[in-house]
Formats: structure tokens, C-alpha cells, sequence
């Protein structure tokens, strides 16, 4: 299969929004544009440098790994003189920055009805089914509870709060649109690729989750993983009560720097006979920690995502900020997953 046929595959299921990019750029008399794109959709990052440079504007891909919208390349941009920042997949989060910043969320152009056809049979005996999706599939929501309504069953959407944007919208390190319903609803149903986002649905809420995948036109239950996960994560806390050296994970990106937490976890950790060491990083890679081989045991406040789905890629125990405190016995196990607090 070719590279082209790749982009122009992509270029079918996305919607880039290259008219309203060149209106931007226009409007802001950008000459210097930099293009942020997730993993997903990087292959589409010449196509796009071609559609700024038609708009008059100089273009810059960031080649640099991007993981949400708390990951923009501020200090990028103004390294490389860029007066607008393009950044694709993802809705605004975090505050305008010095840069000026257009958000394009790349909105999915694919049917999901087969998946969610599909997926009602695994909604075994439950009557009243939450509905959340990432942003690229916000604007199927409606006919998504149109079709379970159909079905005899009652769909609800939960109100957008925290970081997100849209009603019934999760994101990484933020499914309260989704605990917001946790209590009124059966299970979740959850429409879009991949298993991140639909685990994190259920770590979140302590609620079956169903995926329906309208990439793949198929539905699974997450069940299994969601146990096996469960298991990873109890291992990770009971392997880290016989660490004696603690080092306390400060992101360095734009909407993952939380020191004040830092230092407070620092100061548990300590009263509790830890040592600590506060280590600042942009990227939370097995090798990075590597580089301090006398650390028994991390705690992470950047992104979730890293302690909670990557745990085999690392050598040592890493912990999110609330196993840290399971850790500590200022939280019960049972509370920490009854309550969705693992993620947080």
C-alpha cells in the first residue's frame, strides 16, 4: 500500500478545514505558521505545509511527539519565530498563549451507525446507556442515542465540565462529562478507534464500557482489559511500598506542569520516611527514568495516561498522584476505583 493512498485515506476521514486555515492565516497576516498534528495524523503534515504556503505563510511541521491539547509547542513557536500555531485534533484547553493559537479538531467524516448497530447487542440487559466519544466524533452523539432509542434504549450525554469542551467529550486526563452520568446509566458506550478513551471511561467511573469503532465497523467489550488493568495497577502500588527513594515527575508542557501537587506528594512522601527528588521532564519515556538508577519508585503529575497504560514500559513502579496516596494509607484501594479516582 503507498504513502499516498495512506494521506489520501486520511484526507477522506478528516476533515482538515484547509479553507478556514487560509482564512486565518490571512486574517492574522501570519507569516511564519507552525503545524502541530497528533501521531495519527502526522502523514498529512506536508500536504498541509503546501495549503499554508498557498495561503502566503511560511510552514513549520513540528515532528515532536503530541499528545493533546495541553501539549502546544509554545516555547517551539517562539524558538522558531512563528507568529501562529496550527494545532490539529484536538479541542482549546488551555489559555491563549503569547502565540496566537487555531484550533482544528479534524471532526471524523466516517459513518458510525454499522458500530453502533453492532454494539447494541453488548449492551446485554442495560437499560439506560451513557454516550461518550472523543472530539472527532463529537457531532455523532445525537444520532448515536437516536438509534439506541430505537433499540428500547434510553441514551444520555453528559454535560462537558473540567477541561473539555462538548457535551459527552473525553479526553486523556478528563472524563467528568462522563462521571457527571456515572450514576444514572447502566454502562457507557463508547464511539471512536482505539482503547485509551473507553478505558479511561471506565477507570473513571467503575462502569461497564462497550466500544463501538466506526474505523473498524466492529463493537467489543472492554471488560478483560479493564481487570487486567486493574491488576497492573494494584501490582505497580504493592511493588512501590518497598521503595525507599521517590522521584516526583514535574511536566515541563504546557498544560501538564503541576508543581503545587508535586511538592505536596513531596512532603507526604517524606513524613512517611521517603527520600524525594523533584525531577522536571518534558517527555516521560522508561529512558528518561533510567538516567536515576538509585530511584526505587516514581509519582507522576504530569499526564495520567503515562503511569496508567504504558506500565510495562517501565522498569520501576510509577504511580499516579491517588495510588501514591493508596500507597500512603490516606486512601483505600476500594475508594481510589469505586470512586474513579485512579485517573485523577
Amino acid at each position: 500500500m503507498s504513502v499516498a493512498f495512506i494521506q489520501d485515506a486520511v484526507v477522506m476521514m478528516f476533515n482538515f478545514e484547509e479553507s478556514r486555515l487560509k482564512d486565518e492565516i490571512k486574517k492574522q497576516g501570519a507569516k511564519r505558521v507552525l503545524i502541530q498534528l497528533p501521531e495519527g495524523l502526522k502523514a498529512d503534515g506536508p500536504r498541509l505545509a503546501v495549503v499554508v504556503e498557498e495561503a502566503g505563510a511560511l510552514a513549520i511541521v513540528s515532528s515532536d511527539p503530541c499528545y493533546g491539547a495541553c501539549d502546544l509547542a509554545f516555547h517551539d513557536a517562539e524558538s522558531l519565530g512563528v507568529d501562529l500555531v496550527v494545532h490539529y485534533g484536538h479541542s482549546r484547553m488551555i489559555p491563549q498563549g503569547r502565540i496566537p493559537t487555531m484550533y482544528i479538531e479534524a471532526r471524523a467524516k466516517i459513518n458510525v451507525n454499522t458500530a453502533i448497530m453492532k454494539a447494541i447487542p453488548l449492551l446485554n440487559h442495560w437499560k439506560t446507556v451513557g454516550l461518550v466519544t472523543t472530539v472527532q466524533h463529537i457531532q455523532t452523539l445525537d444520532t448515536a442515542k437516536g438509534l439506541l432509542h430505537d433499540q428500547g434504549k434510553r441514551a444520555v450525554i453528559g454535560r462537558a465540565g473540567g477541561r473539555v469542551k462538548y457535551d459527552g467529550q473525553v479526553i486523556g486526563c478528563d472524563y467528568s462529562s462522563a462521571r457527571a452520568i456515572s450514576g444514572d446509566v447502566d454502562g457507557f458506550l463508547f464511539i471512536g478507534g482505539g482503547k485509551l478513551h473507553a478505558l479511561g471511561t471506565a477507570l473513571a467511573t467503575a462502569k461497564p464500557v462497550v466500544v463501538a469503532d466506526p474505523f473498524e465497523k466492529n463493537a467489543y467489550s472492554l471488560n478483560i482489559e479493564v481487570q487486567k488493568l486493574l491488576k497492573q495497577r494494584w501490582a505497580s502500588i504493592f511493588e512501590a511500598r518497598k521503595a525507599e527513594k521517590f522521584g516526583v515527575l514535574i511536566g515541563l508542557k504546557s498544560g501538564q506542569k503541576r508543581v503545587k501537587e508535586a511538592i505536596e506528594i513531596k512532603e507526604k512522601l517524606e513524613k512517611n520516611g521517603k527520600k524525594v527528588t523533584l525531577l522536571a521532564l518534558r517527555e516521560v519515556t522508561s529512558e528518561a527514568l533510567m538516567q536515576f538508577p538509585n530511584i526505587d519508585a516514581f509519582t507522576n503529575t504530569t499526564c495520567p495516561c503515562v503511569a496508567l497504560y504504558d506500565t510495562s514500559f517501565f522498569l520501576k513502579p510509577v504511580l499516579t498522584l491517588n495510588e501514591t496516596l493508596v500507597l500512603l494509607g490516606a486512601m483505600s484501594w476500594e475508594e481510589l476505583y469505586k470512586k474513579g479516582l485512579i485517573i485523577r
